[in-house]
Parts: C-alpha cells; sequence; structure tokens
C-alpha cells in the first residue's frame, strides 16, 4: 500500500532586511503577547482594573517569559555546554527555548509585579494562564515552521516529511501540542466567562498546569529526544519536569475547591 505523507519543506524565514532576517519563528512568538494583550485587556475592562496596570504586568510577562525559557533550555537540557559558553545563553536569535523555564519565569515575573500592585499574585495569574495557553499554541506553530521538536518515525497517514531535517515520515508532535494547547485555552476562556469574570482563585492556574503538562507529559512519548543524554532514560526531561507542575495544579484546584466549600458550611 502507497501512503502519500505530507511534505513540509517551509522556508523558516518569511524575508530579509539587509543582514536582519525576518521568521516565522519571531512572528508567531510576538503574536502570542500581541493577542495576549488584547484579550487581557479586555479581562480589566470587565473587571474594571485600570489599563495601565496592563501594561506594567506585559513588560513583566516579556521579560520573565524570555528570561525563563532561554535560561531553561540553557540549564536544564545543555547546562554543561552553556556554563562553560556563557556567552552563547545571550543568543536567543539562534533558538533554544524551554516552556517549564517559561513556566518559572512567568511564575516569578507575576509574583514580583503582583508586589507592587492592588492585584494579587492569584488573581493575576488566573488570567495570565488564559493568554498563556493560547501563546503557546502560536509557538508551537513556529516550531512546525522552523522544522524542529518533530516526533519519532511513524507510519500514520498524516505524518509529515521535514524535508530539512531527512525524509523518514514522522509524527507532527508541534501540531499534537497547538491542539492541545488550543483545547486548553477554549476551556480556560470558557470557564472564566461562565464564571463572569470571578473564577475561583487558583482554579484556573490549577487547571492550566494539569492541561499543559499531562498533555506534554502523555505527548512526550511521541517525539525525538532534544538532547541525547535521554535516550538512557524511561522519562524524557520534559516529562519528569512536568510531573512538579501537574501535581501543584492539583494542589490548587483541591485548595480552591476547599475553600470554596469551608466558606459554604460557615
Amino acid at each position: 500500500m502507497i501512503i502519500n505523507y505530507i511534505t513540509w519543506n517551509v522556508n523558516p524565514e518569511i524575508f530579509h532586511l539587509g543582514s536582519l532576517s525576518v521568521r516565522w519563528y519571531g512572528l508567531l512568538f510576538a503574536a502570542g503577547f500581541f493577542f495576549g494583550y488584547l484579550i487581557m485587556a479586555r479581562f480589566f475592562r470587565k473587571e474594571n482594573i485600570p489599563l495601565k496596570e496592563l501594561d506594567r504586568l506585559t513588560t513583566y510577562m516579556v521579560i520573565g517569559t524570555i528570561l525563563g525559557a532561554r535560561l531553561g533550555h540553557c540549564l536544564f537540557y545543555e547546562p554543561s555546554y552553556y556554563l562553560s559558553h556563557p556567552l552563547e545563553i545571550l543568543k536567543i536569535w539562534e533558538g533554544g527555548l524551554a516552556s517549564h523555564g517559561a513556566a518559572l519565569g512567568i511564575i516569578l515575573a507575576i509574583y514580583l509585579f503582583s508586589r507592587k500592585s492592588s492585584q494579587s499574585f492569584l488573581w493575576t495569574i488566573d488570567r495570565i494562564v488564559i493568554v498563556v495557553a493560547l501563546s503557546g499554541v502560536l509557538i508551537r506553530l513556529g516550531n512546525l515552521m522552523n522544522s524542529e521538536i518533530f516526533g519519532k518515525p511513524t507510519e500514520v497517514p498524516w505524518a509529515f516529511v521535514f524535508i530539512r531535517d531527512n525524509n523518514i515520515p514522522r509524527h507532527p508532535t508541534q501540531i499534537y501540542e497547538a491542539l492541545a494547547y488550543l483545547l486548553s485555552f477554549g476551556y480556560l476562556l470558557r470557564h472564566y466567562y461562565r464564571r463572569d469574570g470571578h473564577p475561583r482563585p487558583g482554579f484556573l492556574f490549577g487547571m492550566f498546569l494539569i492541561l499543559i503538562f499531562t498533555s506534554r507529559f502523555f505527548l512526550e512519548f511521541f517525539k525525538e529526544p532534544q538532547v541525547s543524554f535521554e535516550n538512557q532514560y524511561i522519562l524524557n526531561l520534559g516529562q519528569s519536569l512536568s510531573i512538579p507542575f501537574i501535581l501543584l495544579g492539583i494542589w490548587l484546584v483541591w485548595r480552591s475547591k476547599a475553600k470554596v466549600t469551608a466558606r459554604s458550611l460557615q
């Protein structure tokens, strides 16, 4: 039986401006912040929060996301190389961002923001995670445009042949993750509006951690290892790093429901 797999050979660069290269990944990464700002602005207006607070939060988020994602990749996946070549850490344009590092960077950024804001940490992060899930969709599409972070060889009819890598049909795990994150975004956004902008504190944050990192855990079984040392372990690094986030998410959801139950019994 002959199967016509999907041939993928998209140029990761959109166009050049002199020595500057504009890439799909960078455009989609920036689009995450752009659309995230628009959605957060709707939340702020709905809850009568001044937009100047959002502008300050955006600054914290941009710095926290980029630094966390870059340092996460360098220190989680290739620490020996980057600690021996520390200046290479600054070369973000060459690629290498880790979602687990981004998650830690975002949490720290929101903590620092909340210390100078009238809004609590949980209030802020419960809303931020909604747009972070959407940003995850766009980033994984950026990975697809770069022909990177693809899956293991497969014979499924929807397999992609990444010409820039080799001619082996592989799972398009970038699309799998993008779809998982899109469903997570839809659930979180729907819950926010179902609760009329007043979700239980910590519930959306907890569900985000459960949905995103559980999907990440299982989809890692379809992905090629990002670094060679992962081959010697049953669980790869992405799965091992996902487990604490999942457990934290379960605790947050339980805590948010337990507090509501306790108040109803008073």
